[in-house]
C-alpha cells in the first residue's frame, strides 16, 4: 500500500513539472501582460483652434486626417478672423489661435509665441469678365487708395472700380495693406468679414476688385486672379519669394503655456514634415 501511495505522488509530482514546463515554454494560453504595458495608450480629448478664415481650408484638412488617425480627438474650428483669433490664444479661451499674419511686437511681449505651419500668398482678384491681366503693386496701392477710379486708366473698359476689402483685424487686410503700403488709406465699397464674402462680392460686380487668400481662390468660377508685376500667385512662386503680395499662416500658442496631450500633438503634427501633402493640397505652401 505504501508503495502504492508513492507511486501515486511521484506521478502528480511529474504531472506538475509537465505543466509548469509547458506553461513557461508557451504551452497551453500565453500570459497576456496587464493592460496597458507594451501599448501606446490612445490621444483623446478636444482641441479648438480660433482665428483667420483664411486658414479654413488648411485647418480642415489637417483637422480631418488627425482626427481619423486619432479617433478619440475632436478638433474644432471657430473662423473669426486673425485679431479674435490671437486675443483667444492669450486669455485661454482656446487652444490654438490662428492668425493669417505676423505677430506684432506687442503680442508677442504679451506672452504669445508665433509658429509659422505654411506661407500663402494673397491673390488680386477681379471679375471674370473684366479685360485687365496685370497690375503693378503701385497701380494696386494707387486703385485702393482711390487714386485711380476707373478700369478704363488701366487698359480696360470704362466703368468705376469697386474696392472690395476685408475688416478691420483681418489677417488678410493686414498683409494686403503692409506689402501693397496702404495701412489706413484703403477707399472701400465694401468690408467684408471672411475671405468667402469677398469671391462672392467680387464674382457679383464686373467692375469689382478684391483680395483673397490664395488657398481660397484656387477652382472658383466667376473670378480670375491678376498677375501682379507679371508673376501669377503661385505655390513656387510664394515659395520662391518672386510673388509679391504673400503672408504666413501661423499657429498661436502661449510662450511658454503647456498645451493639452491631445492639443500638442495636433500641433506637432500640423508642423510636421507629414502635413506637407495635406496643407499643398489645400492650397498654401509647406514650409516644414
Amino acid at each position: 500500500m505504501k508503495n502504492k501511495i508513492k507511486r501515486a505522488f511521484a506521478l502528480l509530482a511529474a504531472a506538475s513539472v509537465l505543466t509548469l514546463s509547458l506553461t513557461a515554454c508557451g504551452g497551453g494560453d500565453t500570459a497576456k501582460a496587464p493592460e496597458g504595458e507594451g501599448e501606446t495608450a490612445a490621444i483623446s480629448g478636444a482641441v479648438s483652434t480660433n482665428g483667420s478664415t483664411s486658414m479654413e481650408k488648411v485647418v480642415g484638412v489637417l483637422a480631418e486626417q488627425f482626427m481619423l488617425d486619432n479617433s478619440g480627438v475632436t478638433v474644432t474650428y471657430d473662423p473669426t478672423g486673425s485679431g479674435t483669433g490671437i486675443e483667444a490664444a492669450s486669455n485661454g479661451s482656446c487652444d490654438i489661435g490662428l492668425s493669417s499674419r505676423e505677430l506684432k511686437e506687442e503680442e508677442t511681449a504679451n506672452g504669445l509665441t508665433a509658429t509659422v505651419v505654411a506661407l500663402d500668398g494673397i491673390a488680386v482678384i477681379v471679375n471674370e469678365a473684366c479685360p485687365v491681366e496685370d497690375l503693378s503693386l503701385a497701380d494696386i496701392a494707387a486703385i485702393f487708395t482711390g487714386e485711380v477710379t476707373d478700369w478704363s486708366q488701366l487698359g480696360g473698359e470704362a466703368g468705376a472700380i469697386a474696392c472690395i476689402g476685408r475688416e478691420s483685424g483681418s489677417g488678410t487686410r493686414d498683409g494686403f495693406e503692409s506689402i501693397t503700403d496702404t495701412e489706413d488709406a484703403c477707399v472701400l465699397s465694401q468690408e467684408l468679414t471672411s475671405t468667402g464674402a469677398v469671391i462672392e462680392a467680387v464674382k457679383n460686380n464686373p467692375n469689382a476688385i478684391g483680395y483673397a487668400s490664395l488657398a481660397s481662390v484656387e477652382g472658383q468660377e466667376g473670378i480670375k486672379t491678376l498677375t501682379v508685376d507679371g508673376v501669377a500667385c503661385s505655390e513656387a512662386a510664394v515659395l520662391d519669394g518672386s510673388y509679391p503680395i504673400q503672408r504666413p499662416f501661423v499657429l498661436v500658442t502661449k510662450t511658454g503655456g503647456e498645451l493639452s496631450p491631445a492639443a500638442q500633438a495636433f500641433f506637432d503634427f500640423a508642423t510636421s514634415a507629414a502635413a506637407n501633402d495635406l496643407i499643398r493640397a489645400a492650397g498654401a505652401v509647406p514650409v516644414a
